[in-house]
């Protein structure tokens, strides 16, 4: 029996080390970093609605996670210009806690670390460490990569969310809080629900009316050597020190953000298939989550700086797990790059194009396969090759216009 059971485990090894491998091709490579925030203005409908939903939206899997404390700002004016995130953005001294959670910075020591800047960097810890304690040029080259590939690719979303009224008449507004039931009640002050005597058929063509109107604002952290060498030299401390702890504390100020571009998107295309009528929550969800994940498409595709990278997971046939979600069609171009370390530090080198193949794009859309969506269930977008050679795995693409 434990020769059966052994010949099974070495059998099956390869299987599991490729499984692993692929895994680790998923997930280790090398992302900008995002902080996502919503603006909710409580005067209007479904807002707490709308901000429980935001809490639950994960990070788009192509960017690391770098959200602050804060995920969700009261606002009671609207946003009619920039000057009013940036005023917000300013009085609360995001640039510098975006800084501080870099160096994972603790608020009461003043003390900092390379943890973060480690891990997403894809630095051997003890090599990391030595080099920099060092200060051999090997262990400067390291720190200027993160300063040049790492921290200056930390981004902020700012999502205003409004829902849009298109109710006609009281009654029909009164059946859509009727179907929503008490969640709905609580937000507005309406309790006298229950004597509505709406029917399911009204009901579904109220939650399939159900859109929002998102404006996202993308802000890149500005990390430039001026910055760093400040922050190096006058605030990062591995030991509890006071003097460098208040001169953080006393210029929050010279850390900053820089303002990149906006979208909008009303989800006006969004399907409520799939959407479960006796948990109003998932289309709340789903309508915000489409249009956030449309709006930061659109940001990536007009905006150099914010595209993102993904790798290969196969090159017969050429697959990388990208599709829909980031709006791939099949007219999209993608550069094959090729990570090279030059002077200690890592470089990209463009070594072919790719194409998507129609009909073999992935759908991964938030609840795509809910709704039964061509191409939801294949799990990676399948590509053909326009330029290159001897491609592989773990090789990253970036879409190029």
């Amino acid at each position: 029996m434990k020769k059966i059971l052994l010949a099974l485990i070495v059998a099956a090894s390869p299987l599991l080390q490729a499984a692993a491998q692929q895994d680790s091709l998923i997930t280790n490579y090398r992302r900008s970093s995002l902080y996502s925030l919503l603006v909710k203005h409580n005067d209007q409908k479904f807002a707490q609605e709308i901000s429980d939903v935001f809490l639950k939206i994960p990070t788009p899997d192509k960017y690391n996670n770098h959200d602050l404390s804060v995920k969700v700002v009261n606002m009671d004016v609207k946003l009619k210009d920039l000057e009013v995130i940036d005023n917000f953005i300013e009085d609360n001294g995001i640039a510098s806690r975006m800084v501080a959670r870099w160096f994972d910075r603790n608020p009461l020591t003043g003390v900092c670390t390379t943890d973060v800047v480690r891990e997403r960097g894809l630095y051997n810890a003890s090599e990391f460490d030595k080099e920099l304690a060092a200060r051999t040029q090997r262990g400067i080259a390291m720190l200027e990569d993160a300063g040049e590939d790492l921290i200056p690719n930390t981004f902020l979303i700012v999502n205003d969310i409004r829902y849009i009224d298109r109710q006609k008449t009281g009654q029909i507004l009164s059946i859509a809080l009727r179907g929503l039931g008490g969640i709905v009640a609580g937000a507005t002050g309406i309790d006298a629900i229950s004597d509505l005597g709406d029917s399911m058929g009204s009901m579904m063509e109220t939650l399939k009316g159900f859109k929002v109107n998102v404006n996202t604002y993308l802000y890149q952290l500005v990390w430039d050597e001026e910055t760093a060498m400040t922050f190096y030299k006058d605030y990062y401390c591995s030991a509890p020190d006071e003097q460098k702890k208040k001169s953080f504390e006393a210029n929050r100020d010279k850390f900053r953000l820089t303002y990149i571009g906006s979208q909008k998107s009303s989800g006006k295309n969004v399907s409520f298939i799939g959407v479960n009528l006796d948990e109003p929550e998932q289309m709340i969800r789903k309508a915000c989550q489409r249009a956030i994940d449309e709006n930061i498409a659109s940001l990536q595709k007009n905006f150099e700086v914010f595209k993102v990278k993904t790798p290969l997971i196969n090159v017969e046939p050429i697959c990388a797990q990208i599709g829909m979600k980031e709006g791939i069609t099949k007219d999209s171009r993608f550069e094959v790059l090729e990570a090279v370390m030059k002077d200690g530090k890592v470089e990209y080198k463009k070594v072919g194009e790719l194409k998507p193949i129609e009909g073999m794009i992935w759908d991964n859309r938030y609840m795509a396969k809910e709704e039964g969506a061509p191409g939801a269930d294949l799990g990676y977008t399948t590509f053909k090759r326009i330029s290159g050679h001897d491609f592989y795995p773990g090789m990253l693409i970036r879409e190029i216009k």
